[in-house]
């Protein structure tokens, strides 16, 4: 079978910045271990699968090691694709996903997901994680993932990671944020993934849905603005809704082409 592919650049207005995803269109579902395995050979932290039946677009996300359960970049790849080069007719896209009903709406020039809020609670860090870090953080939350918060923008960029250690842990589909308040922006943040093949992801929009309501709640305010302090760098516009959060960015197409299944 020949499919087509096209790699996107994510939460970014330039090539080679924010975070890139591939995107696969389907005429129908293949099965899990071929679209593992093309997620493999594309090498990159997740590959997005649509199928479009009548307005349902059903979307999956896989990284090289496992099925996802949310990705914002690679939803947000799949949007842009969606408009840019498919052509599709509405400005707003409601995606099938395992987290619900995901809406990406083309507002002002950019593409604003609507994702669920996961407020983080306070807990306790394991060990694996704890060990691994050269800057222990001042207050430990988590939902999915590990919410670790830091006094400044500078812990957040000097954070190292001994992957030694930290990969001692397995959080399934979670990961470890770490974030701070920022100069520029009301918050930074970095995300870290034990286990998997890319150990820093470069622009996580998923992480937004539990930052954005705690940093809401810190800075008493709904409306605002991050950045992914990562080699390639993302930018977020961001917005509080009560159980839902709206995550808005640029994308920028790097590449489009074929390959074949057999």
């Amino acid at each position: 079978m020949k499919l087509d592919i096209y790699q996107i650049d994510t939460f970014t207005d330039q090539l080679f910045g924010g975070n890139p995803a591939c995107v696969v269109p389907l005429p129908h579902w293949l099965p899990d271990d071929i679209l593992l395995k093309i997620t493999k050979e594309n090498a990159v932290a997740e590959t997005a699968f649509f199928v479009n039946n009548d307005d349902t677009i059903h979307l999956r996300w896989f990284t090289p090691e496992i099925e996802m359960d949310l990705c914002g970049h690679a939803t947000l790849a799949t949007a842009h694709c969606l408009k840019t080069i498919l052509n599709y007719p509405k400005d707003t896209i409601i995606f099938e996903t395992m987290s619900g009903d995901l809406t990406v709406e083309f507002n002002e020039g950019l593409y604003q997901l609507n994702f669920p809020s996961r407020m983080p609670n306070i807990s306790k860090l394991p060990d694996a994680i704890k060990n691994a870090l050269n800057i222990p953080p001042k207050r430990i939350y988590k939902s999915r993932d590990y919410v670790l918060v830091y006094d400044s923008e500078a812990d957040i960029r000097n954070l190292k990671i001994d992957r030694q250690i930290f990969d001692q842990i397995n959080l399934g589909t979670g990961g470890v944020i770490v974030t701070s308040e920022g100069h520029q922006y009301d918050y930074v943040y970095r995300f870290f993934t034990p286990q998997a093949s890319i150990l820093e992801d470069p622009a996580t929009g998923s992480a937004q849905c539990s930052l954005i309501p705690f940093w809401a709640s810190e800075l008493k305010k709904d409306k605002l603005s991050a950045i992914q302090l990562s080699e390639r760098m993302g930018y977020f516009q961001c917005e509080n809704k009560k159980s839902r959060v709206l995550i808005s960015g640029n994308a920028k197409t790097y590449s489009s082409g074929h390959f074949w299944t057999h």
